[in-house]
């Protein structure tokens, strides 16, 4: 039976649009990269797969609280095996850079998932490692029935990070699924 992989494009066209930073839109990184993640996991047959959004200029519900609701119920209601939400963090220092990974709870299957997501994400675009973090606040973490990591591939606001964001997109995307195999125990097909 396929391994069901619920991929939360962060943030939408309109409705709670994201972080910005050098003419980068958060939404729009965090499509594509869920994009590409969702064509790789495609490619393999112990995966299936199901996106949080359509197309780029899709939203998810009529507001912020509408749309984390919809997000966690699809997961939940499918039931995925595992729900990975993609972001690009910010900081109003531009100096703060790398990537980084959010859990419901630390010693868990989710924080072990996010370890190796943020490795594979660090080995494959050279970006800074800054760990994997308990927040149990987090909407997507609280509100799912599976492990859920919250990854954020970069920060926007730093020149480095935006020039990766902008050109490596799919190495970010091919970076969570390096990470989901070296959990999983799987070998690359």
């Amino acid at each position: 039976m396929a391994i069901k992989i619920y991929v939360d494009q962060g943030h939408g066209a309109s409705v709670n649009a994201g972080a910005e930073g050098f003419g980068l839109y958060e939404q729009d990184i965090t499509y594509m990269v869920g994009a590409y993640l969702s064509d790789i996991l495609s490619s393999d047959y112990r995966f299936e797969v199901r996106t949080s959004r359509a197309s780029i200029d899709a939203n998810v519900g009529y507001n912020n609280s509408s749309s984390l609701r919809i997000r966690t119920s699809e997961a939940n209601e499918w039931p995925a095996d595992y729900f990975i939400s993609i972001h690009c963090n910010a900081n109003t220092n531009p100096n703060i850079n790398g990537t980084e990974a959010y859990v419901y709870s630390s010693a868990s299957s989710a924080y072990y998932l996010g370890e190796s997501i943020v490795s594979e994400i660090v080995r494959r675009t050279g970006t800074k490692n800054n760990g994997v973090y308990q927040n149990p606040s987090l909407y997507v973490l609280r509100n799912t029935s599976m492990p859920a990591v919250l990854v954020e591939l970069a920060y926007i606001t730093n020149y480095e990070d935006s020039l990766k964001l902008r050109y490596d997109q799919y190495q970010f995307a091919y970076g969570i699924y390096a990470g989901l195999l070296d959990y999983l125990g799987l070998s690359p097909l």
